[in-house]
Parts: structure tokens; C-alpha cells; sequence
């Protein structure tokens, strides 16, 4: 018994484990695609950076990522910036992949 509760506990640290990692991903993901959207839309210093928060803080709406991609799609047209839901969508799974690999890379 005490090795099935061994193995239990191994698999609760991975899925916590994995959730942080998760979490911390996205909110990077996020911040990349800030970066980018404000960058298409003419911003840049401290009012970039000030937009890749709200970017970041948009995920906080619901589970998904729908809140994080209806903002910047939003975003974008009332700024007059022509980008596609592809387009958009393929960042937002190009900077995942970057965030994940920024966060291996530190440990």
C-alpha cells in the first residue's frame, strides 16, 4: 500500500507541477503576443509594455484562450491593423512554443 501512495503522490507533484508550468507559459505566451500586437499597433517603450500587461491580464476572464485572442483581435481593429484569426491564432501557438521553451531554458 505504501508504494501505491508513493506513486500517488508522484503523480499530484507532476500535475502540479505541470499546471505551474502551464500557468506560467501562458502568461509569458501573452506577454510575447503583447509585444507583437503592440507593435503592429505603432506603440512602443513603456506604452508597449503597459499594453503586453493588459494582454496578460485579459486571460484572467475566462478559461481558454478565447478572452486573450477576442482582446487582441479587438484591439486590432479599432487600431486599423489588418491581421486574420489565422494569422492571429498562429502567433498566439508560435509564442506558446517560445514561452515553453524560454521556461525550460531557465529551469
Amino acid at each position: 500500500m505504501a508504494n501505491f501512495d508513493e506513486r500517488k503522490d508522484s503523480f499530484e507533484k507532476k500535475f502540479a507541477l505541470d499546471a505551474e508550468l502551464r500557468f506560467k507559459a501562458e502568461a509569458r505566451r501573452n506577454k510575447l503576443l503583447g509585444h507583437w500586437a503592440a507593435g503592429l499597433m505603432g506603440l512602443s517603450g513603456q506604452k508597449a509594455e503597459d499594453y503586453a500587461k493588459t494582454v496578460v491580464k485579459a486571460d484572467f476572464e475566462e478559461a481558454g484562450d478565447e478572452d486573450v485572442f477576442r482582446k487582441v483581435k479587438a484591439d486590432f481593429a479599432a487600431a486599423g491593423v489588418a491581421q486574420s484569426d489565422h494569422q492571429i491564432r498562429r502567433h498566439m501557438e508560435e509564442f506558446m512554443a517560445e514561452a515553453v521553451k524560454q521556461i525550460k531554458e531557465q529551469g
